[in-house]
């Protein structure tokens, strides 16, 4: 590899060829200040950006002010990171940036995790030096995301997510001078772009302008109501998370914590969206093997490769971008979604409820589950399945205002029946889980024969797109994965030219799958947290008594009492669904 040698504040550096002095400082240990930058390393995506300025550096024989992000180091090159001049430099940029933007901070939900107040702390700025007009825009609410634009510094972070990353295209940068903003074309609401909701904006946003829609209060107004059971599911993907709100390392696995402080939030019930995991391959997997059968048998017209379905970012990016191929993925509902009519029509009737005053709530690693409970194919006579979702970062706020001290929490038990799991369903949480959990249960069923290998590891892996082909006792299924919407857009352009030869695709919105989701705690882009949350999920599964979906004695159960069979007339009705063309966009010009 080639390298180049120079000197930033008279440390001698050696560094890669094409390193940008940002990263080739950091790599040693000289901190330089940044707002606009992302490092999207892991994800093999080139990011320099150069918009905020907040990174300026010095160079020597350079007139003008180098953006540390956007310059490469060169041979022999000097570089000065603390200079008066540097800092005289940042401190009139970001006292800029601050004169435009509302001083609300107290109320605004980014308060105390807002990178342009760290910085304003960071340079002693303690009142705003200029003075003149204030940009004013209208507050854009959707399902899942609010945008606040007037918080917007222009750092065009959740651009280079939604364009480069995702592949979606709802948001860029329009109008120009004081008047410019990132919103979707033509300055619609997001609802009326094809934005999936996946929230990897939200995540990647270092200020107030783009948050998540807040059902915490809704949620204490329902715990206060006499006349309502109020109960919870929480995703695999927060267990390995949670925790790194309290100061915890991240893939601390913290699913007994969890149940508890749910507890004592006052849920009346306490339940695991990994028993609807269970469930879904139940499902999905039934169907998968359906679909196989009448290929093996010479029916060329089945609709191959099989897709997943539990990524509601996912189903409304193939919506929005693939209605052509709206017949490939699964049917199955989401594990969330599957969880809500069994809660509704099974366990409401154990127990005496009432459907409508039965609340469902859902713990979620995704913004884009709350746009899903509000389809309204998800809803009987009005009454959503699901009737809210929190993200992980909601639910830690939550049990702080609650004034419980978590770290110290006992252990304890999810509820059952829909509690217990197996440990295909805690990999749902990661990119190539949901496909692996599917293989456990498919061999057996498809073979006759006991797996006796149950790690897949030949599926396990953080590359963007990868491919496994597995042996069913002499019959080879190839399947592919893929996690982020710009990963899963290459598959897909295959599925559409005939170009791919897979039995199943396994596909995740989000990089590094649920547990990368945009509810998370911020991560902005640090593989190495995606890496120790990954790890963390297969850890969990290891340590579970059951580790196939089929095996899981309360699913049994629920079969036998309720539901019959797999993809049979009523688990059709209650736990599948359909897709729509979202591709034509309702778009106003005033």
């Amino acid at each position: 590899m080639d390298t180049v040698k120079l000197v930033i504040d008279n440390k001698q550096i050696e560094v890669p060829k094409g390193t940008s002095i940002l990263n080739a400082a950091r790599a040693n240990g000289i901190y330089i200040p940044s707002l606009c930058y992302l490092n999207l390393n892991h994800l093999h995506i080139e990011n320099k950006p150069g918009s905020c300025r907040v990174c300026v550096v010095e160079v020597e024989k350079r007139r003008n002010l180098a953006p540390a992000c956007a310059t490469e180091c060169l041979e022999g090159m000097v570089v000065k990171t603390n200079s008066l001049r540097v800092l005289n430099a940042r401190r009139t940029v970001v006292e800029l940036l601050l004169s435009d933007h509302p001083a609300d901070c107290l109320l605004c939900p980014k308060s105390g995790k807002c990178e342009l107040q760290d910085l304003a702390a960071e340079m002693g700025i303690r009142h705003i030096t200029f003075k003149g007009e204030q940009s004013s825009y209208r507050k854009d609410e959707s399902p899942s995301i609010i945008r606040d634009v007037d918080k917007c510094v222009m750092c065009r972070r959740c651009e280079t997510m939604c364009n480069q990353v995702q592949t979606v295209g709802a948001l860029s940068a329009v109008n120009r001078g004081f008047g410019a903003v990132v919103a979707p074309a033509f300055e619609q609401d997001l609802i009326k772009s094809p934005c999936t909701y996946c929230g990897q904006c939200v995540a990647v946003c270092p200020t107030g302008a783009l948050t998540e829609v807040d059902n915490t209060t809704k949620l204490i107004r329902d715990l206060a109501d006499p006349t309502k059971t109020v109960i919870v599911q929480t995703a695999p993907a927060v267990r390995v998370a949670l925790g790194e709100e309290f100061g915890m390392p991240a893939g601390t696995i913290v699913t007994g914590k969890l149940a508890t402080a749910l507890r004592q939030i006052g849920f009346k019930y306490v339940f695991d969206t990994d028993f609807a995991a269970d469930l879904t391959i139940m499902e999905e997997g039934t169907e998968l093997l359906q679909r196989l059968g009448k290929y093996l048998n010479g029916d060329k017209t089945v609709k191959l490769p099989i897709m997943t379905s539990c990524c509601p970012a996912w189903v409304n990016f193939f919506e929005h971008n693939f209605p052509d191929l709206r017949d490939i993925p699964s049917t199955a509902r989401s594990p969330q979604q599957m969880f809500g009519p069994i809660a509704k029509n099974y366990f409401a009737k154990k127990i005496g409820v009432d459907r409508k005053d039965l609340i469902v709530v859902s713990i979620m690693p995704c913004l884009a589950k709350k746009y899903e409970c509000g389809r309204d194919e998800f809803k009987v006579n009005g009454d959503p399945d699901v009737n809210y979702s929190l993200s992980t970062r909601e639910l830690a706020h939550l049990i702080k205002q609650f004034n419980i001290d978590f770290k110290k929490l006992p252990d304890s038990d999810f509820d059952a029946p829909l509690g217990e799991s197996t440990g295909a369903a805690v990999i749902f949480g990661a990119t190539g889980g949901v496909i692996e959990a599917a293989c456990r249960t498919a061999y057996e069923l498809f073979t006759g024969k006991k797996l006796e290998k149950i790690d897949f590891n030949e599926l396990r892996g953080l590359e963007n797109v990868r491919q496994a082909t597995l042996d069913f006792n002499g019959t080879p299924i190839k399947i592919g994965i893929a996690h982020g919407l710009g990963n899963a857009r290459k598959l897909l352009e295959m599925v559409r030219e005939g170009k791919c030869d897979f039995q199943a695709i396994e596909i995740m919105a989000c990089p590094g799958g649920c547990i990368g989701g945009g509810g998370q705690p911020l991560h902005h882009g640090n593989s190495e947290i995606i890496k120790a949350r990954f790890n963390a999920t297969y850890e969990e599964d290891k340590n579970k008594p059951i580790r196939k979906s089929h095996e899981n004695p309360y699913i049994i159960q629920l079969y036998k009492e309720f539901l019959g069979e797999p993809c049979g007339e009523l688990s059709h009705h209650l736990l599948h669904t359909t897709y729509f063309d979202k591709s034509q966009l309702d778009i106003t010009i005033e």
